[in-house]
């Protein structure tokens, strides 16, 4: 591995650590993520920075090119990277529906509370609202019994 590419290397390993930091420090990205993405960084910066652990970590993989293995970690912290924030935005995806329906449901109950009890529409009355119900029904044009 040429000198140029290894300066290159812990140049770009430190940049994303300092990236990173001010992010945590500016508030902008979460801690349990700023982990991660801190670790990766220092996985990248302690290969790019000590050549006898990247050539033995190419020679541990069967890459001829120690450079090429330390593209190889890059992609594969990438990869993982991935699949957790997709698991992430697939658990706020479920828990963004539950709560879509539960405020849903709240908004109904809210407005059957605000609004005034209404009598069922006419279409669906079997008879008047002011006709006697029940025993009075059959007492209507019978008179009272004393």
């Amino acid at each position: 591995m040429s000198l140029n590419f290894q300066l290159l290397a812990i140049a770009a390993s430190a940049g994303l650590l300092l990236v990173v930091l001010e992010l945590v420090r500016r508030r902008r990205f979460l801690e349990r993520y700023a982990l991660v993405w801190m670790g990766c960084a220092l996985v990248l910066l302690g290969l790019a920075a000590w050549r006898p652990g990247l050539e033995l970590v190419a020679a541990a993989l069967g890459i001829a090119y120690a450079p090429t293995a330390l593209f190889l970690v890059a992609g594969g912290f990438v990869g993982l990277l991935l699949l957790h924030f997709s698991i992430a935005v697939s658990r706020l995806t479920d828990q963004t529906k539950v709560l879509a329906q539960r405020l849903a449901l709240l908004e109904e109950r809210q407005r059957q509370a605000e609004s005034p009890a209404v009598a069922a529409p006419v279409a669906y009355r079997t008879q008047p609202a002011d006709a006697p119900r029940g025993r009075d029904r059959e007492q209507v044009g019978r008179g009272r019994r004393q």
